[in-house]
C-alpha cells in the first residue's frame, strides 16, 4: 500500500438547445480500495442520449465495482440498453478507468477519443491491446501509477470544439495535449485542471456548444492530511483533551471561532495576534497564532466556505474569488479543496449565546449542520473525512 490516492474532477457542458446532457460519469469505490470511473456518451443528444449514457455509466461502474469482467459489463449494457426508434440502435460509447489500489490503472475504451496521460509534465502515449466484444472494438491498457500523474478522458464534443469556428478541423487530441501541458507543472486539483480544460472548449464552441461535452481528469498525488478545529467542548475539563488530541495530528491545523482560538492559544502558550485587514469586507478578519496555519471566526467564515464548497461540486465558477482572495473563507476553500486528501474535524458542542439571537439566520443558530453540509461537500469532492465531537 502506498500513500498515493486518486484526485478526480468532472464537468459536463450540453449541447447548445438541450436541458439534458447525453454524457454521463460515474465515479464509484469498489473493492480492495479501487476507484472505478465511467464516462458514457449516449447516441445523439437530449433525453434519449441521457437515458443511454446513464444506463451505460451505472451499470458498467456498479458491475465492475463488485468483481465482474469487462465481457459481462458490456454484455450486459448490450441486452439492457433502449433501442433507439429512429436509429434501430442502441448505441453508448464509454471510457473506464480502474485506479487498483492506487498502484496500477486499467483503461478500458470503446469508441471515445483515447484517454490522455501527463506524465512529468509531458504526453505519454498509452500501449494498448484490442479485443472484439459483441462485434465492438474494445481497447484495454495497464499501467503502473506515478505520483502526480494526470488521465483526461473525454467524449467527443471536446475535441469537435471550434468545428467550423476558430478551427477547420476542430480541437484536435493534440491540440488538447499541449493546451493542458501547459498547466500540468502549476499544481492544479484535478477539478480545477477540468475546467480550464471546458472553458476552453466553451470559448472555442462560442458559447454554444454543438455537442455535449464532458471531461473527466483524474490526478495521482500523495495524500495530504488536514486538521480543523471548531468550537469549544461542550465540558470545560475536556478543553486539554481536544487540544492534546488536535495538535498531535499530522499535517496543517487550521482553528476556527475567537473561543477557540483563544483556547488553543492558552494551550501552546502563545500569543494570539488579531490581523485587522478586511480583504472582504463580509469576512472577519483572521488571526495569526504560532504553531497553527490558520485562525479563522467561526460561523460566518465557515458558511461562505460551505457556498464554495456548493458551487465547487457544481460549475465551479467562484473558484475566481476562492483562489487568490486573502480573507479567512478563501484561505480555508484553498487548504480543503486543493491542498487536503485527508479531513480531521475536531467539533466542539458548547453553545455560543452570541448565536442564539432570534433575527440572525439560521445557519448561523445550528453550527452542527454546517459541519455537517461542509464534511458531506468535501466528501463527495474524494475527500476522507473524520469528524470527532466534544
Amino acid at each position: 500500500m502506498n500513500n498515493l490516492c486518486a484526485d478526480i474532477g468532472y464537468r459536463s457542458i450540453n449541447k447548445h438547445g438541450e436541458q439534458l446532457c447525453g454524457d454521463h460519469v460515474e465515479v464509484i469505490e469498489g473493492e480492495n480500495n479501487d476507484i472505478i470511473m465511467v464516462l458514457a456518451d449516449g447516441l445523439g443528444s437530449g433525453v434519449k442520449a441521457n437515458i443511454l449514457s446513464t444506463l451505460t455509466a451505472k451499470i458498467i461502474s456498479t458491475m465492475m465495482s463488485k468483481g465482474l469482467t469487462v465481457e459481462d459489463c458490456v454484455a450486459t449494457v448490450a441486452a439492457t440498453l433502449p433501442v433507439c426508434s429512429v436509429r434501430e440502435v442502441a448505441y453508448s460509447t464509454f471510457t473506464i478507468i480502474c485506479i487498483r489500489n492506487n498502484q496500477q490503472a486499467e483503461i478500458i475504451q470503446y469508441d471515445n477519443p483515447p484517454v490522455i496521460l501527463l506524465r512529468d509534465g509531458h504526453n505519454v502515449e498509452i500501449p494498448f491491446t484490442e479485443m472484439m466484444i459483441d462485434g465492438k472494438k474494445i481497447t484495454r491498457s495497464r499501467i503502473d501509477l506515478r505520483e502526480n500523474d494526470t488521465f483526461i478522458a473525454m467524449s467527443d464534443g471536446c475535441i469537435y470544439a471550434g468545428l467550423g469556428r476558430d478551427m477547420n478541423f476542430g480541437w484536435e487530441r493534440k491540440d488538447i495535449i499541449s493546451y493542458m501541458e501547459v498547466f500540468f507543472e502549476v499544481g492544479f486539483t484535478a477539478k480545477t485542471l477540468n475546467t480550464i480544460l471546458l472553458d476552453e472548449c466553451m470559448k472555442l464552441y462560442g458559447g454554444q456548444p454543438g455537442d455535449d461535452t464532458t471531461a473527466c481528469t483524474i490526478r495521482i498525488r500523495a495524500r495530504e492530511p488536514m486538521n480543523m478545529l471548531l468550537g469549544p467542548p461542550a465540558n470545560r475539563d475536556d478543553d486539554n483533551r481536544m487540544m492534546a488530541l488536535f495538535f498531535s495530528k499530522e499535517g496543517k491545523h487550521i482553528v476556527c471561532g475567537g473561543t477557540t482560538s483563544t483556547l488553543a492559544a492558552r494551550y501552546l502558550g502563545k500569543p494570539l495576534v488579531p490581523l485587522l485587514e478586511f480583504p472582504d469586507p463580509d469576512i472577519p478578519p483572521i488571526a495569526k497564532l504560532e504553531g497553527v496555519d490558520l485562525v479563522t471566526e467561526g460561523v460566518v467564515t465557515i458558511n461562505k466556505v460551505l457556498v464554495y464548497a456548493r458551487d465547487y461540486l457544481a460549475g465551479n465558477e467562484s473558484y475566481v474569488e476562492w483562489s487568490y482572495k486573502q480573507d479567512g473563507a478563501s484561505r480555508i476553500a484553498r487548504l480543503l479543496f486543493e491542498e487536503a486528501t485527508d479531513i480531521n474535524f475536531y467539533v466542539g458542542k458548547a453553545v455560543n449565546p452570541a448565536h442564539q439571537n432570534p433575527d440572525l439566520p439560521i445557519n448561523f443558530n445550528i453550527k452542527m449542520r454546517l459541519v455537517s453540509e461542509l464534511s458531506e461537500c468535501l466528501t463527495k469532492m474524494g475527500k476522507r473525512i473524520k469528524v470527532s465531537y466534544f
